[in-house]
């Protein structure tokens, strides 16, 4: 929450903390004439910053703020109904077996590790739709390229970037907690190169992102008029 907010609850920021800069991002619609009188109406997009802190970082704050919004343990084993519909809607080819998780985009194919392999179910799902942003890129779907050569170039980092907002996107969609992964901490140093170099990437990040999660959306439709159809 912001400084604002906090002081609304009769909360205050702890001395020496520092706060973290989120964008807001939306567009506003105005009414203007075109050059033959006529009102038509134009978009504007608009962004707006605000530095939030996190509510461990104050004093004073409600108790339920502080609650935990699970206290129930998760079944490991446990599948999510609603995205695994999801996922198995999009048609991609998902494959099972080994330890890693990666798109191949010369086989066209998602690889995940067993389900039973995750602590928990919204771990593998989490993973599954970032590799299916990955997925997204081919040639025949979105035709995503950022001159990618080499596991860890800069091409390597932008879509990187994109597949993990992506699944940010999608896991909001479906109710998915997102999980820390192991190699975020690799990632980052790369993704900062890369918003150091292009400090208007990260929308431009987000925007293919949207489109990835958009174009998977789109697949459910599809499959629920093929059901409809042959019923």
């Amino acid at each position: 929450m912001t400084f604002r907010q906090a002081n609304q609850l009769g909360a205050c920021v702890r001395k020496g903390e520092k706060g973290s800069l989120v964008v807001y991002a939306d567009k506003i619609t105005r009414t203007e004439q075109n050059d033959k009188g006529e009102d038509v109406e134009r978009q504007i997009p608009f962004m707006r910053g605000y530095t939030v802190f996190n509510v461990e970082q104050l004093d004073g704050l409600p108790p339920h703020y502080h609650a935990s919004a699970n206290t129930q343990p998760l079944d490991p084993i446990a599948r999510n109904d609603i995205a695994e519909r999801f996922c198995k809607a999009t048609g991609a080819d998902i494959r099972h077996g080994g330890t890693m998780a990666y798109y191949a985009i010369h086989n066209d194919h998602v690889q995940m590790p067993p389900f039973e392999s995750f602590a928990d179910a919204e771990g593998y799902y989490a993973t599954l739709t970032h590799e299916l942003t990955h997925w997204t890129r081919h040639p025949k779907r979105l035709d995503r390229d950022f001159g990618r050569k080499s596991s860890g170039d800069e091409g390597y980092a932008r879509e990187e970037l994109v597949a993990e907002l992506g699944a940010a996107f999608l896991s909001a969609d479906l109710g998915i907690t997102p999980d820390v992964r192991e190699d975020h901490a690799a990632y980052i140093g790369h993704w900062l190169k890369v918003l150091k170099d292009d400090k208007r990437f990260i929308f431009s990040a987000a925007a293919h992102a949207q489109r990835a999660a958009d174009y998977l959306h789109s697949l459910q439709l599809k499959t629920d008029e093929a059901h409809h159809a042959a019923a």
